[in-house]
């Protein structure tokens, strides 16, 4: 008995081993070049962009299968909006796929009326009577100019009575402009209109006219005697211009030299000098000279920027400064002539003022520079040695208390000589120069030779 007999399972033989279906082989896929490994493991090589074309060069040649129009050329008629006849003409149209084009005529856009105003019995005789022109001739004016759009020269043509384009323009637009006014409920609701605005001149349009035919009317020769006249009249301006500029540059210059000091030379001015009025207006620049109307107060900018050009950013702050201090605008509030040329006067004197001081403070650093170069050279205290250099030898002697007489003499009229002197400075007040030391030393040393004369004279007496 075995397990199945247990179960109640039928007694068929299982195979041990189930054979297994071959499978198979895989063809090795070998990694394509020019692609890396971790790339191709992510991949599998699936979904990769082929490295070479797939579209042969000869379909990139064929073109695209498009639907052929059938495009044909049709005589057909047409109604253009520009007439009011309803006229009908014919012209060639392309035609496409059988379909023929519809709308408007193409150039009936181009179609633009002018606006011709027309006037009443009423407002004729209220605002348009004109003793030189009667109601007649004002209407078929009117009648031609909406009926030509304005176009003079056909009006002109076709008017009945002998006027002249001028005066068909003048009458025209004094009427137009006189309606305008009449119907406007204020004359600033017209008052941008250019018929308003500008107002139609007869005699200028002559005048126009007339050099207009002077000057197509010319010849060759009188051409070039023109050229020649604009040519000189071009050469005598150029010239005129340059010696204005030369004057401006002498009259800055003279300028500079009256009241402008340099921080760097040594002149000093004399006194103090006033800047005349012939030279500011010298100093105008050309561009506003040439404008001839312009702003004093623009000019008095210019020229104060022109006279502190050479003078340094810090220069003009401190001139600012200094005319705040005295309670001076830095733009005169009523800019007359002589105004302008007082504030520029009251400017060159304070430029020259702060030129001065920084002249004085270098001179007075110089000074104090000299001196302490002469202070280091110098020795401080002169030493004995140096005094007893030639100094002949004289014998000491031996006093009474046993004491040397020269050293007691000399004690005691040391201080005698050193109240007789007068005391020196504090070396940082005021440092010794050379000549002082030497007289110094050469003085010590004469009088302690004297005394040593003196204790030897006493000694010997004695």
């Amino acid at each position: 008995m075995d397990a199945k007999d247990i179960l109640g399972l039928p007694k068929t033989a299982f195979p041990s081993v189930q054979e297994k279906k071959p499978r198979a082989p895989k063809e090795p896929q070998r990694k394509p070049d020019g692609v890396s490994r971790e790339v191709y493991a992510l991949t599998g090589g699936v979904g990769m962009a082929p490295l070479m074309p797939t579209i042969e060069a000869s379909h990139l040649k064929r073109r695209p299968a498009v639907e052929k129009e059938k495009i044909a050329w049709q005589w057909l008629p047409f109604t253009s909006s520009a007439r009011t006849d309803n006229l009908q003409l014919y012209h060639w149209v392309r035609v496409v796929n059988g379909a023929p084009p519809t709308g408007d005529y193409h150039f009936a856009k181009y179609n633009k009326k002018a606006d011709v105003l027309k006037y009443t019995d009423e407002e004729y005789e209220k605002y348009l009577t004109d003793p030189a022109w009667s109601r007649e001739e004002t209407d078929k004016l009117f009648e031609l100019c909406e009926r030509f759009d304005l176009r003079f020269i056909v009006i002109v043509d076709r008017f009945p009575t002998d006027r002249s384009m001028e005066d068909l323009k003048s009458r025209y637009y004094s009427v137009t402009r006189a309606l305008l006014i009449a119907r406007a409920r204020s004359f600033d609701e017209v008052a941008g209109n250019p018929l308003v605005k500008e107002t139609f001149n007869a005699a200028h349009e002559t005048e126009r006219k007339r050099a207009l035919s002077a000057l197509l009317s010319q010849t060759k020769q009188q051409e070039r005697k023109d050229a020649e006249i604009l040519a000189e009249a071009k050469r005598i301006m150029e010239t005129r211009a340059a010696s204005k500029h030369t004057e401006e540059a002498g009259a800055l210059a003279h300028f500079d030299n009256v009241d402008g000091v340099s921080p760097l030379s040594n002149t000093h001015p004399s006194s103090t000098a006033t800047l005349p009025a012939a030279a500011v207006n010298n100093s105008i620049p050309a561009s506003l000279r040439m404008l001839r109307v312009y702003l004093r107060t623009q000019a008095l900018d210019q020229m104060v920027q022109a006279a502190s050009a050479s003078a340094g950013l810090r220069v003009i702050k401190r001139v600012d400064q200094t005319l705040q201090d005295l309670g001076v605008n830095l733009k005169p509030k009523v800019p007359t002539k002589a105004v302008c040329v007082e504030h520029l006067e009251l400017r060159n004197e304070i430029l020259t003022l702060l030129n001065l001081q920084k002249q004085l403070q270098n001179k007075e650093a110089e000074v104090s520079a000299n001196r302490e170069n002469s202070f280091t050279e110098a020795p401080s205290t002169p030493k004995r040695a140096n005094r007893d250099v030639d100094r002949p030898f004289v014998p000491d002697t031996v006093g009474f208390a046993g004491e040397r007489a020269g050293k007691r003499d000399h004690k005691r009229k040391t201080t005698g000589r050193f109240i007789d002197a007068p005391p020196s400075p504090p070396q940082s007040k005021r440092p010794r120069n050379a000549s002082a030391l030497r007289r110094f030393s050469s003085y010590s040393s004469l009088e302690d030779e004297t005394n040593q004369v003196e204790a030897a004279a006493g000694v010997t007496e004695k």
